[in-house]
């Protein structure tokens, strides 16, 4: 099916395709669902999959049965790709998973309750089962678990004639690759022949004579993000992957590691709201109770920020005027702390922020604190003369909003790298102090000075 007749023009599917998709669901034609998605890419099904409901999936899975494409599985958001492994048998779950690749199988696979784990990985062959077993064993997160266990290694002494006649003769190879791997009899990786090179060199030349030497590699155990950042850094394509004793046990692609950067990215944004692991998919209960423990937290710095109020209460009882200007003062120094604070997490995500040039960092976010604050400071200076004639009190919202502009500016670098430190995820936590400082300081502040000077 074409993909014009699949997506509109913004990318989404077509409603078109979903209505009849749900009317064969609804009317039990199994022959004529097949035929509407015999033609679709895996990931346009994935997608499709992901836009009905929950007894939509179970029945869509249950009538196209052994039709089922196996990439689908690999495609599917990890919430409904647990959903829809619960309903497929084992048996086919099993010859599924010896179809893909796999770091896809692993991904299949990693979430399934123990029993049905090794009932399926008791159904394939030795080999298979060992490679699977050795990825899941590695930590969650680690080039291990990303790892694309085939690979293609040739031993040195060995010519291009024959690396070339090995690959057109072997069946069980990679379905894509770029690099071969020159490893020793006990699979040390002795270095890399990209394919180009090896095309272009006659079949009498030997691979160690060719071989680049200490290409890039990963410890099996390095985090997935870590690694992220090493293929952006040096452009890569691919690169080995080594165990403990630095025996070569797979390669990492880069369509993999485009997987990780979006994760990484979806997962920052969503830390920064307090909503961590979140997907369209999920349901009501499960996103209240995400969200809750946040709230909470929230909560309690609202409280804190009310606190400081009260300490005032005879002052803005003079003068109905500080009601109406104060929160002025804790949202913008709010916004501007936010600012700051979301390009100090993502820059400590990507590493560009470090104790190298934290300190020019810091200061360059403190002088920008301060030139804000003095241009707000005039700016809502005049509003507040010109709204209710008073000339101090232009004089004190300007003084408070300078003040807590420069202390949003310090604050939003210097929390998330503080937290950083003490190795707590900036992302997650960075808000909820930012925004308590801010407002405290804003109030504590305008309230302050408006007690000194005005009543």
């Amino acid at each position: 099916m074409e993909k014009e007749f699949i997506r509109d023009e913004e990318g989404a599917l077509k409603r078109d395709l979903l209505h009849d998709v749900r009317e064969r669901l609804v009317a039990d034609k199994a022959t004529e669902l097949s035929g509407i998605i015999e033609d679709l890419h895996e990931a346009d099904l994935a997608d499709l999959i992901e836009n009905l409901s929950v007894d939509e999936r179970a029945r869509f899975i249950e009538i196209i049965g052994s039709d089922l494409k196996p990439a689908l599985l690999s495609e599917l958001d990890e919430a409904v790709r647990d959903e829809v492994v619960e309903v497929i048998p084992n048996e086919q779950l099993a010859d599924a998973v010896q179809e893909l690749e796999s770091d896809d199988a692993v991904y299949v696979l990693e979430n399934l309750k123990e029993h049905d784990k090794s009932d399926i990985l008791g159904q394939l062959p030795e080999g298979d089962r060992a490679t699977l077993e050795r990825s899941l064993d590695y930590p969650e997160d680690s080039a291990g678990r990303l790892m694309q266990a085939d690979v293609i290694a040739v031993p040195p002494f060995w010519s291009v004639g024959q690396t070339i006649d090995y690959m057109r003769e072997t069946e069980d190879l990679p379905e894509t690759f770029s690099e071969l791997y020159v490893v020793a009899p006990n699979f040390h990786l002795l270095g890399m022949v990209p394919l180009s090179k090896l095309l272009r060199s006659p079949r009498t030349v030997l691979i160690e004579d060719i071989l680049t030497r200490d290409p890039k590699l990963f410890s099996a155990l390095e985090d997935q993000e870590e690694v992220a950042r090493q293929f952006e850094r040096y452009h890569l394509i691919s690169a080995p992957v080594v165990d403990e004793n630095e025996r070569l046990v797979g390669i990492v692609t880069v369509d993999d590691i485009v997987d990780v950067i979006q994760e990484e990215v979806e997962e920052d944004i969503h830390a920064l709201g307090g909503v961590r692991d979140e997907a369209l998919s999920d349901t009501v209960m499960r996103i209240t109770g995400s969200r809750f423990s946040w709230l909470l937290i929230n909560l309690v710095t609202a409280v804190l920020a009310s606190m400081v109020i009260a300490l005032f209460d005879a002052t803005i009882q003079e003068m109905v005027a500080l009601a109406v200007l104060m929160p002025i003062v804790a949202s913008m120094g709010g916004n501007a702390a936010t600012q700051t604070m979301t390009v100090a997490v993502r820059a400590l995500a990507t590493r560009e922020l470090g104790k190298i040039n934290a300190a020019r960092v810091i200061t360059r976010e403190t002088l920008v604190g301060l030139l804000n604050g003095i241009l707000f400071a005039f700016v809502m200076g005049v509003v507040a003369y010109v709204w209710f004639a008073n000339a101090q009190l232009g004089l004190v919202i300007g003084a408070a909003m300078l003040f807590n502009m420069l202390v949003a500016g310090l604050t939003g670098i210097l929390i998330p790298i503080s937290l950083d430190r003490y190795h707590i995820d900036p992302a997650v936590a960075s808000g909820v102090f930012v925004t308590a400082v801010t407002d405290v300081v804003g109030f504590f502040v305008f309230l302050g000075l408006a007690a000194i000077w005005l009543v």
